[in-house]
């Protein structure tokens, strides 16, 4: 059974100080007080996991899922080329859940957090009476008038994505099917990197016209960049940097549960072929009109239809 709420708090702060946060931010207050830099725009993101949803106690390990809990967050800010300041979160545990549960959850988040030079600021805790929620904001901010919309991409542009797609929602997969992962071994489902530091520079060097981070999956993320700004796409089956193995194609356009960024850029904007040492993939183009296309190898074009995760679809 977990602690009660007050104990509960407590316990929380003393583990965020003791990864060297400065618990006087905002635990223990009704609000957080939180400078922001002279001259930046505040960020803000929210995003659940939900037990059964996001992710299952069998399968992900405690300190797991308090990484892909910030993990999302953090991937948000990414994607808007925003600096992380600070988090909050909001947990509500079942009764029969055990503390110990709850502290490698903590740990696993806090453990994240520092890797960023995030603060754990505030939020709250409730009795679930059925299973567990857990809420993460992330604050964040980006120079005045900097941030990177999903609403900027023009015919012409180039299509880029980071990283390598599909081996995160293969791991899932094989969870599904009842085979057992060993997590460490599977780091792109069960520890994603947030790609922070890729975002902060394509913002910096000015070279970026839309962005998105993939967590739903390309086609359906693709989907929203082509919708905001008015536009359409092709994506080239052969530039995808596909992991190897069975339906490779498939679940890099639709598999989702990614941390990757896909972004567009003017065609004279140079992008390097690696960021911050992830690899950067040209897999595309923006088009006029609004329809989104894949380009395979004999040359052909076939629609291409958002098909990655999507709630109540």
């Amino acid at each position: 059974m977990p602690l009660k709420e007050k104990s509960l708090i407590e316990r929380i702060r003393r583990a965020a100080t003791l990864h060297g946060q400065n618990a006087s931010r905002g635990i223990g207050d009704d609000c957080a007080v939180l400078p922001l830099p002279r001259g930046h725009e505040a960020l803000v993101t929210t995003d659940f996991s939900l037990e059964d949803v996001h992710f299952r106690r069998e399968w992900h390990p405690p300190d797991s899922v308090g990484h892909r809990c910030l993990a999302r967050g953090l991937s948000d800010i990414a994607a808007m080329g925003g600096i992380p300041r600070a988090a909050f979160l909001s947990l509500a545990l079942p009764a029969e859940l055990p503390q110990s549960w709850v502290d490698k959850f903590v740990a696993g988040l806090l453990k994240l957090a520092a890797q960023f030079s995030v603060s754990l600021a505030g939020g709250d805790t409730a009795q679930s009476p059925a299973g567990i929620l857990a809420d993460i904001v992330v604050l964040g901010s980006v120079p005045a008038g900097q941030a990177i919309l999903r609403s900027g991409a023009q015919s012409g542009d180039f299509l880029y994505v980071t990283g390598t797609l599909g081996s995160a929602v293969a791991a899932l997969n094989q969870l599904r099917a009842g085979k057992k992962l060993r997590p460490r071994s599977h780091p792109k489902h069960f520890y994603p990197e947030p790609r922070v530091a890729v975002g902060q520079f394509l913002r910096e060097k000015n070279l970026v016209s839309a962005m998105v981070d993939i967590s739903d999956g390309l086609s359906t993320d693709l989907g929203h960049i082509c919708e905001e700004s008015g536009t359409g796409a092709v994506v080239y089956a052969e530039a995808l940097p596909a992991a190897s193995g069975k339906d490779g194609l498939t679940l890099a356009l639709h598999g989702g549960d990614e941390y990757e960024l896909l972004f567009t850029a003017r065609p004279e904007r140079r992008i390097p072929k690696q960021i911050a040492g992830v690899p950067i993939s040209r897999i595309g183009e923006i088009l006029s009109g609004q329809q989104m296309r894949l380009a395979t190898a004999d040359g052909k074009t076939q629609p291409l239809k958002p098909a990655g995760w999507e709630h109540f679809g």
